[in-house]
């Protein structure tokens, strides 16, 4: 039993509550991410990347003890009793799901929840190109969405799934560590496996998913060459795969792919990754001044034509900064082109602009018209 999950969904009678379901759809109704409790403090929620006190009292061990074993099967308290720790998930209503961890420090119990939204934003709400909702359609090929922790990137990815899943009866499969939507099943069928609850990791899901008749996948986090190999892999095999990855731009993207592989590997993964590549959408987001737009992204997108597949193929990453700016046309922009925009359209101060300009001066220069060619990288 040792590399089973635990049981994953806690089901209660609905006249009876139990007592931490008030603190979860309080965090509902702040449109709050997250959900801590320590001994001695008051329950803090994460609102917009920030954790921020509630008006309740400070927790008390035997508070947090009497809201946290309330929700725990005997199995699970058995568990958490002999490990320290235990991960496991409750659902409030239809729409909400939370991923709790409780764990023991300093010999008290406390608590750090995720919430788990079914509320999936459109592509309009995002603020992100027309062209992602292209990048979406794609039948095969691998698309990743990357950036910083807290870019946004699980929901633009969530938005494209969900817009799959209206459009186009297939099946998506998704393992992710932790969940960060739930996809209700409209036209497609959406199976989504969370590590460490459904399935005990990645390697085992990755196994078994071809197994599970998928067309498109959602890998989460891309975090080893056996990971990124997997996906690759689906891909060449006509598959839709997404992924997510830390970088902080489409060049620092193929570096870091590159980077997970023995050096004698690199040139068979540059191949690999050049054919099966369907698109890369950088992204970071910027606080926003209009008051119904408090966050927004700027975003870099990279689309695989045949000049890019060509510089990727040939080593050439030093060039795709200039086949981006080149590469308007078929819908690829870089973050001046997204700035620039972004503080024309007067949803970001030109301060923060700046701010956030890989190259100032060539932001500078953008919103004075003037931008570089491509002239020369062929």
């Amino acid at each position: 039993m040792e590399n089973q999950p635990l049981a994953t969904h806690i089901e209660v009678e609905a006249s009876q509550p139990p007592e931490i379901e008030k603190l979860f759809r309080a965090v509902i109704k702040a449109d709050a991410s997250d959900l801590h409790l320590k001994v001695g403090l008051p329950p803090k929620i994460r609102i917009h990347s920030r954790l921020k006190n509630t008006t309740g009292d400070p927790m008390t061990e035997k508070k947090i003890e009497g809201l946290v074993f309330e929700i725990m099967s005997e199995r699970q308290k058995q568990f958490f009793m002999d490990k320290g720790a235990l991960d496991f998930a409750y659902q409030v209503g239809d729409m909400d799901r939370f991923r709790i961890n409780v764990f023991r420090q300093r010999s008290y119990v406390s608590l750090a929840a995720r919430r788990i939204s079914g509320r999936i934003p459109p592509f309009e709400s995002l603020h992100v190109p027309p062209v992602v909702e292209k990048i979406a359609e794609s039948h095969d090929g691998l698309i990743l969405v990357t950036g910083p922790t807290g870019s946004g990137k699980s929901t633009t990815i969530a938005s494209m799934i969900d817009h799959i899943n209206r459009n186009r009866a297939c099946h998506i499969v998704t393992i992710e560590d932790p969940l960060e939507f739930l996809h209700v099943d409209k036209k497609s069928i959406v199976s989504q496996r969370e590590v460490g609850i459904d399935v005990p990791g990645f390697d085992d899901a990755l196994r078994s998913l071809m197994r599970q008749d998928p067309d498109v996948v959602l890998v989460g986090e891309i975090r080893d060459h056996e990971t990124l190999t997997a996906a690759m892999k689906a891909a060449e095999t006509g598959h839709l795969v997404f992924g997510t990855l830390h970088s902080n731009n489409c060049s620092q993207t193929i570096q870091r792919i590159l980077d997970m592989f023995p050096q004698e590997e690199r040139d068979l993964t540059r191949q690999t990754f050049a054919m099966t590549v369907r698109a890369i959408i950088s992204q970071q987001l910027l606080p926003g001044i209009r008051p119904d737009v408090p966050r927004i992204p700027a975003i870099e997108i990279m689309i695989n034509s045949p000049i890019v597949r060509k510089l990727i193929s040939e080593e050439r990453e030093a060039d795709l900064p200039a086949a981006i700016r080149g590469g308007v046309n078929e819908g690829m922009q870089d973050f001046t082109d997204s700035l620039h925009k972004l503080i024309e359209e007067e949803y970001v101060d030109l301060k923060v602009g700046l701010e956030y300009a890989p190259n100032v001066e060539e932001l500078r220069m953008a919103l004075k018209g003037i931008r570089s060619t491509t002239s020369g990288i062929l």
